[in-house]
């Protein structure tokens, strides 16, 4: 009886200290690791209050008020993941009590709690429950001073982000539109001004994949202002790139073409993380969610100011899907996803996409 007393105790024991090793991984791969990673338990956690909200929209009556609710979403499951890491250390740690002996299941939670709050109204016995006490109060303080240390790199991302997007609706309106902001440029700076808007939203892109792969709650962060979000402004500035290389007859102008690039790449990055299907390698001939008689739209539209347009409007059109295609798809879903804001080309015509629980890893 002693032995399989004893086995079960190691059993316990070693159930306990997996479970410390799994949450403190899991908070090392969320707020340290400088790379996506597919972390269970923060998805698990992200994922639960997500759909909570969900249900909560189906109440709302009006975009602003949905806009409203899943403002508080990010910041809540952000602040509620350090929680669900400690009651998971103070289980762990629990059943290490438990399992050393000597400590009913009721004794061996009061001790584990008042290591992990650094309380110490629970006296140690002996060598080894010091040395589980000592180490759980060291893990309760560092996960508590890693959140710390998280949330202000993870709001300058975001005020980064912000900046530009709100700059965007200077030149692109709001919402922001590809036609308004190549509008505005022709009748206030001249078309030869946008190149550096192309270099600035490069860096723009860049940023982004870096920030919203290694800080993945950002993507939820909603804009200041219900009409504004990152999807929205990311879609405006894409689509006035490609209406730039493709139909504005103007000198090649290979920043507005990497722009696209780091654009593409960036969103990519950021659906491959939330397993958001789409094609790697599209053709320029595959369909795209703008239609060609929205596109002439927009041609006559900007005939009609004055701007300078390629001859070929047929040629145009395939040019300018030749570039939409590469971004179409992850741009839609990605507006669905958030519940981003109207705005043409990209929400209006938003795809329903919700992030699953269970998906694979990331290579």
């Amino acid at each position: 009886m002693d032995i399989v007393m004893i086995i079960v105790q190691s059993l316990v024991f070693l159930l306990g200290l997996m479970i410390v090793v799994m949450t403190l991984a899991s908070a090392l791969r969320t707020f340290v690791l400088p790379r996506s990673e597919n972390v269970f338990l923060t998805r698990l956690v992200f994922l639960t209050v997500f759909r909570l909200f969900l249900l909560r929209l189906h109440w709302a009556s009006s975009y602003r008020e949905r806009d409203r609710i899943l403002a508080y979403f990010a910041p809540t499951a952000l602040l509620l993941l350090p929680l669900v890491w400690l009651i998971c250390v103070d289980l762990g740690y629990m059943a290490m009590f438990w399992a050393l002996g000597g400590q009913t299941r009721f004794d061996a939670f009061l001790l584990s709690g008042s290591s992990l709050l650094t309380l110490g109204f629970a006296p140690v016995q002996g060598l080894a429950q010091t040395i589980l006490a000592f180490s759980e109060a060291v893990l309760g303080l560092g996960l508590v001073a890693l959140l710390i240390a998280y949330l202000p790199t993870m709001y300058t991302a975001f005020a980064r982000r912000e900046a530009a997007v709100q700059m965007l609706e200077v030149r692109a309106g709001a919402p922001p539109s590809a036609v308004t902001m190549i509008e505005r440029f022709y009748r206030i700076q001249g078309l030869e001004r946008l190149s550096e808007q192309w270099q600035m939203w490069e860096v723009w892109f860049t940023e982004l994949e870096e920030s919203h792969t290694s800080f993945s709650p950002l993507v939820f962060f909603r804009s200041p202002r219900p009409d504004q979000s990152w999807v929205t402004a990311a879609g405006a500035v894409l689509d006035a790139a490609a209406l730039t290389a493709s139909t504005l007859d103007l000198p090649r102008d290979a920043q507005a073409e990497l722009c696209i690039r780091a654009g593409y790449l960036a969103l990519r990055s950021i659906a491959r993380f939330y397993q958001i299907p789409f094609n790697p390698d599209p053709a320029p001939t595959d369909p795209i969610s703008v239609t060609k008689a929205e596109f002439e739209t927009v041609y006559d539209r900007l005939a009609d100011e004055g701007i300078p347009l390629k001859p070929d409007r047929d040629q145009a059109w395939l040019d300018f899907a030749g570039w939409r295609v590469n971004y179409d798809s992850v741009l839609i879903t990605l507006a669905g996803m958030i519940v981003a804001p109207y705005a043409p080309w990209s929400s209006d015509r938003a795809v329903s996409f919700r992030p699953k629980l269970f998906r694979r890893s990331i290579d």
